[in-house]
C-alpha cells in the first residue's frame, strides 16, 4: 500500500487508484471510493494552490472551464458550477461535500493528495480531511477554494501536533533534494519505489523544512531504516 512520502510514477498513480486514468486533477469519489486530487506547486502551475499550518494544511483552487476553440481564455471567467450537459462539475461536488461537513450532516470526505514533483514523476502526500469550502475573487472573476487537512493515519483520524509537526514536506524542498540526489536512492542508486524520508524522524524532532534533513531511499532501504536515527 503507498504511504505518504512514496514517489510514484504516473501509471503507478494510475494503478494505485483502481486504474482510474487520472487526467483531471479533481477526482470525486472514483469508483465509489476516496477521492483523489493533483496539486502542483511548482512555478507556472496553473492553479494557485498553497499549504499552511507546517505542511498541515492545504488550500486547494477548484478548477477552469476547459479550452475550447474560439472560446474565452479559461482564466477571464468564473470558474465552473455545472457542466455542459447540466451536471454539476467536480467544484460543484467537492463544494457540497464541504457545505455537508460544515453543517454537521456527514463525517468529512476523505481525499487522498497527490503532488506533481516533474512531468510524469508524483509524489503521495497523504490522506487529508475537506473541512472547508468558498468561492473567492480572483482578478474580475469567482474561483472555488477548499482547505484540508492533513491526517494522522489512514483511518482519518487528526492530526497530533505535538508529536507530528512539520509533517509534509514543502515542495521547494522535494525538488531541491531530487535534484541533488539525482532521483535516486543515495544508498544503492535505484530509481524504483523512492520515497521522500526524515533522516531525524519527524517523530523524533526532525523537521521537514530543511533539504538537510530530507533524503531519497529506495522502498528496501527506507524499509531497513524504519524509524530509526542513523
Amino acid at each position: 500500500m503507498i504511504k505518504q512520502g512514496d514517489v510514484v510514477t504516473y501509471g503507478e498513480m494510475c494503478s494505485e487508484e483502481g486504474g482510474a486514468a487520472l487526467q483531471k486533477g479533481m477526482n470525486f469519489r472514483l469508483r465509489g471510493g476516496l477521492s483523489v486530487i493533483l496539486m502542483s506547486l511548482r512555478t507556472g502551475a496553473p492553479y494557485v494552490d498553497r499549504v499552511e499550518d507546517n505542511g498541515h494544511v492545504l488550500i486547494y483552487e477548484g478548477h477552469d472551464v476547459g479550452h475550447a476553440k474560439g472560446g474565452p481564455d479559461p482564466k477571464t471567467v468564473d470558474q465552473p458550477e455545472k457542466n455542459p450537459n447540466g451536471s454539476p462539475t467536480q467544484n460543484t461536488l467537492f463544494f457540497r461535500a464541504a457545505s455537508k461537513y460544515k453543517g454537521g450532516e456527514c463525517k468529512p470526505e476523505l481525499v487522498k493528495v497527490y503532488e506533481k514533483v516533474k512531468r510524469g514523476i508524483w509524489v503521495y502526500n497523504g490522506l487529508f480531511r475537506l473541512v472547508d469550502a468558498w468561492k473567492d475573487r480572483s482578478g474580475s472573476r469567482s474561483v472555488f477554494k477548499f482547505k484540508l487537512e492533513l491526517v494522522d493515519d489512514e483511518s482519518g483520524g487528526p492530526i497530533k501536533p505535538d508529536i507530528d509537526h512539520d509533517r509534509l514536506i514543502p515542495s521547494e524542498i522535494k525538488a531541491e533534494v531530487w535534484k541533488r540526489d539525482k532521483g535516486r536512492c543515495i544508498i544503492c542508486g535505484s530509481d524504483d519505489n523512492l520515497h521522500f524520508d526524515h533522516i531525524i524522524p519527524y517523530s523524533k524532532g526532525g523537521s521537514s523544512l530543511v533539504v538537510e534533513n530530507i533524503q531519497l531511499l529506495c522502498a528496501r532501504h527506507n524499509l531497513a531504516k524504519s524509524d530509526k536515527i542513523e
